[in-house]
């Protein structure tokens, strides 16, 4: 329930525009992604194009999309993720991340966190 919420608030912070802002996204061609190993303390970046996956820590994890402001490139990116354990049908997560604030709509594992660091634009 609690993450429902937090999604339908997310959505509704990304539909609608702040006073006086601009809204305008542009979607990259792919996302950095870093993960770390709460255990080990070992972290690890990831190139992801936009369609595509890729294993991080063991956990599969598919990139639907990465978007950021259109006046700012190296600004804040969010990217629609979807990330699994390998043989798990329902997904770990599924939804929007965004860089500035991942723990906002974050990862819920016990051993690996992932989030997004920036959208890769050319």
């Amino acid at each position: 329930m609690i993450r429902r919420l937090a999604g339908l608030v997310l959505a509704t912070a990304l539909a609608v525009p702040a006073l006086g802002q601009d809204m305008d996204a542009k979607s990259g061609s792919g996302a950095v992604l870093r993960g770390l190993d709460k255990v080990n303390g070992e972290t690890r970046d990831v190139e992801v194009s936009s369609g595509a996956g890729a294993e991080i820590f063991g956990l599969d994890v598919a990139l639907r999309d990465c978007r950021y402001p259109a006046d700012n490139p190296t600004g804040d990116a969010y990217a629609y993720l979807t990330i699994r354990e390998p043989g798990a049908a329902q997904p770990v997560f599924e939804g929007w991340m965004i860089a500035s604030s991942p723990a906002l709509n974050a990862l819920d594992h016990s051993r690996y966190d992932i989030w997004v660091l920036r959208c890769i634009t050319s």
